[in-house]
């Protein structure tokens, strides 16, 4: 998939743990451990406004588009 979740970049540069960052946006542990992992289809505006809120960034700091990882999946 071209949409990269960089969740556990943004985590580490503000040395927050994965239970911490569920407590403050009020996500299960195994609903953030799916976005963290790339492994979620989609998520609501109202759960990265809350993760971006929590870890005090933007949008862009979580999710990157990559052309190159859309062209590595269809070879």
């Amino acid at each position: 998939m071209p949409i990269i979740v960089n969740l556990d970049v943004m985590m580490a540069k503000r040395k927050m743990s994965l239970n911490e960052l569920s407590k403050k946006v009020d996500l299960t542990l195994s609903n953030l451990s799916i976005l963290k992992t790339g492994k979620a289809k989609a998520i609501r505006f109202t759960t990265l406004e809350a993760i971006c809120n929590a870890l005090d960034c933007q949008p862009g700091d979580i999710l990157e588009y990559s052309d190159r990882a859309r062209k590595t999946t269809n070879q």
